[in-house]
């Protein structure tokens, strides 16, 4: 594709005739020298037969033919990177992937293929547009390009990938076809002959989260992008009061080179169960997003209870249990006719012998449907003949009838430790203190599966823990007590361990295939291609087999799925998902998505012809003679040189020639980069709302830079920034009595906020104590600044908390007809909060937001009242409390009637 065009590119001919005009231009020499000399006289009437004119010259010819071209090629209608229309003439056909990697830039995309569809329909021509992940049409649709730009809409990306199994049935003949790829290499793609157009952006991925050893795995994965940069991942799910929210971050580091990175995120057992999804950050896409099952969620244990004496808690069999449980599952404890109803996921029976009948019956089915019977040892099983001649159904192997002391004053031999744990076993990795041994068991009888079903053994090889399955549950016996009056085990942080090990497995990630037969799984939550989840409303039941292997498509979309008892979580990217950039086959044009910006070069050529010209005229006046040297010198540096403002505007001033919001630089780059992109975005909107007409927001630095030019100054706060110098606490003090504005922003109202004991909140305390702040009160409901342009009663940013402060006015005896007290006659120095503003103002050079506020609707909606915050602080701070006057006070009425 040229990067130059013409409009009129037949004038160029006229540059045929520079070198005819050269010949002629050199028969005209330049005026003669007048000089008034009285000898003259002596040389009248004398005649010369041989008389020459002398020619232009060489340079002077050079310029006027220069000053001409650039007046050719200048109305020739010159256009640097020039927009192509379409080359061909027939039907034009757009193929879009339309996948999850073609949400990141959908706008883009969509105004591409629209200027596509535009030009088609002034030449008259047909068109078609068609998504990949969608089913294609038996007969092609084409309609008139001006009635698919009305279309266009309506097409939105998918969660899963396009299928080009049907692109060779196309009837494509005399089409000019245009492949608008997602950037992702697929099998297909060598079906059609088409111009392609691609995204030259990073794809991001996030495969789905795994648990494991008490911590959360992330693996975030990227195509395109071979720099060493970091991403940010966020844990989401509900807060308190039932919003959604960010429950963890965790920063996965790319090295250079590198096409995936793994971080590890701890958060408590009760954020881990209430974690509904992981996701990128600022990453608009069904990719960046991992939706949480049951797999993450915080187990429910039943413990049977039984009559115990309170005074001896630590001989109890359930004390250690509960100690062990509390901090990572839900405990439910009474009787089996009790528990069982509630559906738990492990059931412990600990040295409980016999059960009755109906009991027996009801905890075996409730095992065979996929629950976990944990039993433990002790003396009232020893002595019981439970599962002595034939294997118990609840019990995973026959014992042998008492017990066996190994360490008691009437046995043999010491204690004994345990050996290491086999690869097999679910405790495989788990250290073995030295100090744990057991001095009593209760042991299996030999039996053929007997190695099969041992989890853990002691040094002697004697069986420790044993499981059998039953049904879709397992049955798992610890073969000493549940306290320590067989075992060390319940007093080391192994025993934590081996039973959260043994928690964590009773609902595996991915079911076996014998399990999903059979079943049938309903959608409760559905993502789209932009990773926001949505109710599956009245999608119908899917049958299990479908989750043996699954693969997102529109029949299988990705999702939350319940089905018996559990829910299962279907991601875009599976654990093995990989990214290539996307191949294509040899002689395919490739256009990359964004291109430099059409510019009319017309202007500049004949702005040069004007100063050439100019320069020629002073050249011909220099060889007249009728200017002299200096004088031209002179003129040709005004020519050349810009003047003084022009140059000063060029090169950027220190301070504003309008209003401009100014931060303070902390010195974190990533945060005084968000600070400056929030900033920018208020402006945008301050300039499209209001009569105020703002520069570009600047950056400050409190030692060195005077102040009195901004009328706010936002000063995001963290723990770790430098305490100003005595200077900058003077100049900040000048700034405050001259009328100027402080916001400090604390960034940390979902942990805390103003008055707390977080870290940013106590190191604020730190930087405001030399300041001169008068005293502060929460922002009152009639405070001018609620009023000031628009009305409201949040104060919203990143983060919806009402703990804004200002200064405190002193009470005011209420006049009649007032509706609000005629608070704060001067601006409030200083506006202290925790929202986290700037993060939910920051726009990108597109005017895009660039981090997310909430989730969906909600959050866009939370995101405008943030910018209307920033208008009314922006209005209070320039305007003052004129809405305090009684003026206004009619109109105020009645727009709050209405």
């Amino acid at each position: 594709m040229s990067w130059l065009a013409f409009t009129t590119p037949l004038l160029l001919l006229a540059l045929i005739v520079l070198p005819i005009l050269w010949w002629l231009l050199r028969a005209v020499p330049p005026a003669p020298i007048r000089r008034r000399f009285p000898g003259i006289v002596l040389l009248l009437g004398l005649k010369d037969d041989e008389s020459q004119t002398a020619t232009t010259p060489w340079w002077l010819l050079a310029l006027r033919m220069l000053a001409l071209a650039a007046v050719i090629v200048g109305f020739a209608g010159p256009v640097l990177n020039p927009r192509q229309a379409g080359t061909g003439t027939g039907p034009l056909l757009v193929l879009m992937d339309a996948s999850w990697a073609s949400a990141r830039d959908w706008t883009p995309r969509m105004a591409k293929v629209e200027q596509m569809l535009r030009d088609a329909a002034r030449a008259g021509r047909l068109a078609a547009v068609l998504p990949l992940t969608e089913p294609l049409p038996e007969e092609m649709p084409w309609q008139s390009a001006a009635a698919w730009v009305e279309r266009l809409p309506s097409i939105q990306p998918h969660p899963w990938a396009p299928d080009y199994a049907a692109l060779g049935d196309l009837d494509t003949e005399g089409a000019e076809v245009v492949w608008v790829s997602d950037g992702l290499d697929r099998p297909g793609r060598d079906a059609l002959d088409a111009r392609v157009i691609e995204s030259g952006r990073p794809i991001l991925g996030l495969a789905p989260a795994t648990y494991a050893d008490g911590l959360i795995q992330l693996r975030a994965i990227r195509t395109g992008d071979t720099t060493e940069r970091g991403v940010e991942l966020r844990a989401i799910g509900p807060g308190p009061n039932g919003a959604l929210t960010q429950l963890g971050i965790a920063r996965a580091e790319f090295a250079a080179g590198a096409t995936e990175a793994e971080v590890e995120l701890s958060l408590p057992p009760e954020l881990r169960n209430r974690t509904t999804r992981f996701e990128i950050a600022a990453e608009r896409s069904a990719g960046a997003v991992t939706l949480a099952d049951d797999s993450l969620s915080r187990r429910e244990v039943a413990l049977l209870t039984q009559a115990e004496d309170e005074s001896q808690d630590l001989l109890s069999p359930l004390y250690y249990l509960r100690q062990a449980l509390e901090p990572t599952a839900d405990l439910i404890e009474g009787d089996l006719a009790t528990i069982l109803p509630a559906s738990p996921d492990v059931l412990v029976l600990a040295d409980v012998a016999q059960l009755s009948p109906a009991e027996t019956r009801d905890v075996t089915e409730w095992v065979e449907e996929g629950g976990l019977l944990l039993r433990f040892a002790g003396p009232n099983l020893a002595a019981s003949d439970l599962s002595r001649d034939t294997e118990d159904a609840l019990l995973p192997v026959r014992l042998r009838s008492g017990g066996r002391s190994v360490g008691g004053a009437l046995s043999w031999g010491e204690p004994k430790t345990l050996q290491p744990f086999d690869e097999t076993s679910p405790f495989w990795g788990l250290e073995i203190p030295d100090e744990v041994t057991v001095s009593s068991q209760i042991v299996a009888q030999p039996d053929p599966t007997l190695a099969d079903r041992t989890l853990a053994a002691l040094a002697d090889g004697t069986p420790l823990v044993t499981r059998k399955t039953l049904g879709q549950g397992q049955v798992v016996l610890f073969h000493v007590t549940a306290n320590a009056e067989w075992s060390t085990l319940p007093l080391s942080g192994l025993f934590v361990q081996m039973l959260e090990r043994l928690a964590v497995s009773t609902r595996p990630a991915a079911l076996s295939p014998e399990a999903l037969e059979g079943t049938t799984w309903v959608p409760r939550v559905v993502l789209d291609g932009f990773g926001t989840a949505r109710d599956a409303g009245n999608l119908g039941g899917i049958e299990g087999a479908a989750f043996i292997d699954p693969e997102p498509s529109a029949d299988l979309p990705p999702g939350i799925y319940e089905g018996p008892g559990q829910s299962l979580a279907v991601n875009v990217l599976d654990a093995q998902a990989e990214l290539a950039p996307s191949v294509w086959p040899t002689g395919i044009v490739v256009e990359g998505l964004e291109r430099a910006e059409e510019t009319d070069l017309m202007p500049f050529f004949l702005a040069a012809s004007l100063l050439l010209l100019a320069f020629d005229a002073l050249a011909t006046l220099l060889l007249g003679g009728r200017l002299r040297r200096g004088a031209v010198a002179a003129l040709a540096g005004l020519l050349l040189v810009a003047p003084p403002e022009a140059r000063a505007q060029e090169g950027g001033t220190p301070f504003p020639g309008e209003v401009a919001l100014a931060y303070v630089r902390t010195g974190d780059a990533q945060l005084d980069a968000t600070s400056e992109a929030g900033l920018q975005g208020l402006s945008n909107v301050l300039l499209q709302r209001t009569s105020v007409e703002p520069e570009a927001p600047r950056g400050v630095d409190l030692e060195t830079d005077e102040l009195a030019f901004f009328p706010l100054l936002y000063w995001p706060v963290t723990e770790d920034q430098p305490i100003p110098s005595d200077e900058a606490y003077a100049r900040l003090n000048r700034y405050l009595r001259g009328g100027g504005m402080i916001v400090f922003d604390t960034r940390d109202a979902d942990i805390g906020g103003f008055g707390s004991s977080s870290p940013a909140s106590v190191h604020l305390r730190e930087l405001a104590a030399p300041l001169d702040i008068p005293p502060l009160e929460p922002l009152p409901a009639d405070h001018v600044m609620t009023r000031s342009f628009y009305l409201l009663q949040d104060y919203p940013g990143r983060y919806n908390s009402h703990d804004v402060w200002v200064e405190a006015a002193p009470p005011e005896e209420p006049v009649e007809g007032m509706p609000f007290r005629n608070l704060n006659d001067g601006v409030t120095p200083v506006v202290i909060g925790a929202n986290d503003w700037a993060a939910a103002w920051a726009v990108d050079a597109n005017g895009r937001p660039t981090l997310p506020v909430g989730r969906g609707f909600a959050g866009e909606r939370q995101r405008e009242i943030a910018y209307r915050f920033g208008v009314n602080l922006v209005m209070h701070v320039l305007s003052g409390n004129y809405k305090s006057d009684q003026v206004h006070v009619p109109a105020l009425l009645d727009r709050l009637g209405n």
